[in-house]
């Protein structure tokens, strides 16, 4: 007798795959006979080498179509019904490549890959098309079935799949895996996984190990064995049973001799009743049907039929009516009112009473906050927030009921600072580093980076130059101007965009050259290179911001981001090994093209922020994470926060974001681990030097150092150290009192962008 096989299958869960993963598995094992016979079992794998939701459903729309089209092909063999559905899949991903984001490349370069194998008995079927393998382990050797060519992904413009067949025993496994799983691990590990455990305990170890190896993206496996099943056989003869009792299958009858006969004549008894009792009622409903016909009958009345015409003109009738009490209705309560001076000294009276009851309530919640002895903004803030909102309310009904503000603004003072301690407001001192001469020409500054000596870099519009500001010595120094020439050749244009990576200062001119200055001393001397970008002079007035994140500390190799709005992209250039510039055409780092024109600042640390239309988002990998800033919570006192411009000074995820919040001129701390609000701050004695904010960064504190704070104005350099200011500044702008020390560089972040 032949031996059965059984196939013990192993997958991982889908709770368990990487979130980034976009493959698509799917096992069809058929329950009924013919199908199983003819078409066997089905395994297929659908990988992509791309990330994101369009990726996903790309490769399910692909899954369903082989495996739909597969077992609705009843005209060939398996061979031939593979190759049909694989180029039919092929050709409908191919038409909506473009609602995917699969390009338009060349033939046979897609992204999208196909592992299928098909188990008939002990006859084993197995076809890849681009980036998917296939491994036939046969006693504890490792074969590739067939071997694959990645170059032929799908969508591609001609498509001929190679179906590889042969012969399944009992002990062989298959295992259809993606390219990057065996990149990251090895074929060694997965032969051994294979060898020593279960399908399923073998999948789950690998998976596992690729997760701890860092692993992302595209994670599919599935792998299956051949097992014998074992043959059912007859064990005994069936034996018929006989009843025990010689009465068994008789009529049951009753013990009680002459039970029977009279438990049917009862039952014969009371049918003759029931139908007597329905024949006497019949009776009855006749004869009273017949009295009712004699009874006398009214004659039915005429219809009377009213004109159209006739019902209009009485609906007019009583429209004009109503129209005309209710214009005598509103016309006799104007001239009332009018008459009368719009309001009665009794309605003024009433006012004027609920505006002092008003401003009286008003001071009893604030007693019940700030009383002798009393604080709840310590002891209880949730109760002082309701009853200083409360009072804030009463506050303004008490001055619309005629309160003058002076009576009202020594207690909204009470209320506001209240407040302010409730939503931790840090009131901090403004000191001015440098101001341009008034005897210059009106300056515009435009942009700020804290360069790689530590010291303020500004560039200013006017001058159309790029200046270096010393913290510590209040020296200005001039970096580059247009017509300044590089140490390679070449000279600058008008500089545009400013950026740091790693010990290099980065200007884009107007021309869209990038310039690499990098500092020679500590007076702000230094040498201009200029940087080889690939495309850069495609980029036109379409950039607006630059950022870089560091690769190689030790060697000055650091990615650059561009944010071009004409492609609806961050643009992702990777630096040459030798430092020599970028050579190689720019990824798209999103992933999808989504719009990027009201993006105003960009911070990079291992992930990627954007101040984006007053909000903030943050990106990992190419993908928004949900992450999302907290709101202060004091809209009760100020508007909704307007960010526009970012920074940081503590590494990935661990300490703060600061955010500067336009619509309210204040600077907002928030938690960069889960976007929690931490506190706020605001210049002390009225200063409106925030107003005017045009570029900052953050020098973090040692030790335990407050962090200082650096920011541009339309004119000037200043600075305020992040913690409460003792007493009110005298000035909104008094000499600094002392260096701002630079603190040592961050260490080098544990993930990339």
């Amino acid at each position: 007798m032949a031996v059965r096989l059984q196939m013990k299958l192993g997958v991982v869960a889908e709770q368990d795959r990487l979130d980034d993963s976009p493959d698509t598995i799917v096992v069809v094992e058929p329950s009924v006979g013919s199908v199983a016979r003819s078409k066997g079992h089905l395994y297929l794998l659908v990988t992509s080498q791309q990330v994101g939701n369009r990726a996903i459903e790309s490769t399910r729309l692909v899954a369903e179509t082989i495996r739909n089209e597969y077992y609705y092909d009843e005209s060939g063999g398996i061979r031939v019904c593979l190759e049909r559905s694989i180029r039919q899949a092929n050709k409908k991903i191919g038409h909506q490549r473009d609602r995917y984001s699969l390009g338009r490349g060349d033939a046979g370069n897609g992204p999208i890959g196909v592992g299928v194998a098909v188990v008939r008995g002990n006859e084993l079927y197995v076809a890849t098309v681009g980036p998917a393998e296939a491994y036939l382990i046969r006693q504890a050797r490792l074969s590739t079935l067939p071997d694959p060519h990645r170059d032929r992904g799908l969508p591609a413009d001609e498509l001929e799949p190679d179906v590889w067949r042969g012969e399944i025993s009992v002990g062989d496994s298959l295992v259809l895996i993606s390219p990057n799983v065996t990149a990251r691990l090895g074929t060694d590990d997965l032969k051994d996984a294979m060898v020593t455990l279960h399908p399923q305990s073998a999948m789950e170890h690998l998976h596992h190990r690729y997760v701890a190896a860092d692993g992302t993206g595209s994670d599919g496996a599935i792998a299956f064995e051949a097992t014998e099943v074992a043959a059912t056989q007859k064990q005994r003869a069936l034996v018929p049973v006989r009843p025990a009792e010689p009465l068994a299958g008789a009529p049951e009858r009753s013990p009680i001799p002459l039970a029977e006969p009279v438990a049917d004549g009862v039952a014969a008894v009371q049918a003759g009743a029931s139908a007597a009792r329905t024949a006497a009622g019949g009776a009855f409903d006749r004869v009273i049907h017949r009295l009712q016909e004699f009874l006398p009958r009214r004659r039915q009345a005429y219809r009377r039929v009213t004109p159209l015409s006739a019902r209009r003109e009485t609906q007019r009738r009583a429209a004009v009516a109503i129209l005309a009490f209710v214009v005598v209705a509103v016309g006799l309560g104007v001239t009332v009112y009018v008459a009368g001076g719009g309001q009665g000294p009794g309605a003024l009276l009433s006012s004027a009473q609920a505006g002092q009851k008003a401003l009286d309530d008003a001071r009893a919640d604030i007693n019940k906050v700030f009383g002798p002895g009393i604080d709840l903004v310590a002891d209880d803030p949730r109760q002082a927030l309701q009853l200083l909102t409360d009072a804030q309310d009463k506050l303004g009904r008490a001055e619309q009921a005629g309160i003058s503000t002076g009576t009202t603004r020594p207690l909204r003072d009470q209320v506001s600072s209240g407040l302010d301690r409730l939503f931790h407001v840090v009131e901090v001192a403004d000191r001015t580093v440098y101001r341009f001469k008034p005897t210059d020409p009106a300056r515009n500054l435009l942009s700020l980076v804290r360069g790689p000596d530590g010291q303020a870099y500004v560039m200013d519009r006017t001058a159309k130059a790029v200046f270096r500001i010393d913290t510590r010595t209040k020296k200005l120094t001039l970096v580059l101007k247009p017509g300044t020439r590089g140490a390679t050749g070449g000279t600058v244009a008008t500089p545009k965009l400013l950026g740091v990576g790693g010990p290099d200062l980065l200007v884009v001119d107007s021309k869209n050259v990038v310039w690499r200055w990098r500092p020679a001393n500590s007076a702000g001397r230094g040498t201009l290179v200029r940087v080889i970008v690939h495309g850069s002079a495609s980029w036109g007035n379409h950039v607006t911001a630059i950022g870089t994140f560091v690769k190689n500390a030790s060697a000055g190799l650091y990615n650059l981001y561009v944010i071009d709005k004409s492609q609806q992209q961050i643009l992702s250039y990777s630096p040459r090994a030798d430092g020599g510039g970028y050579p190689i055409e720019a990824n798209k780092w999103l992933d999808a093209a989504r719009p990027v024109d009201k993006i105003t600042s960009l911070y990079i640390d291992g992930d990627l922020y954007v101040a984006d239309n007053g909000g903030i988002q943050r990106y990992r990998g190419g993908n928004g994470e949900g992450w999302a800033p907290k709101p202060p919570g004091d809209d009760v006192l100020r508007e909704a926060p307007h960010y526009a411009y970012l920074a940081s000074g503590s590494d990935w995820r661990v300490g703060r974001l600061y955010a500067y919040d336009q619509a309210n001129a204040r600077i907002i701390a928030l938690n960069k681990s889960d976007g929690s609000y931490i506190e706020q701050y605001r210049l002390s004695g009225g200063n409106a030097a925030l107003q005017g904010l045009r570029g900052l960064y953050v020098v973090p504190g040692v030790g335990d150092k407050p962090s200082t704070l650096f920011w541009i104005s339309a004119d000037a350099l200043h600075t305020a150290t992040l913690v409460a200011a003792p007493k009110p500044a005298a000035s909104p702008s008094p000499a600094p009192s002392g260096a701002v020390k630079s603190p040592k560089p961050s260490p080098k972040p544990t993930r990339k962008p």
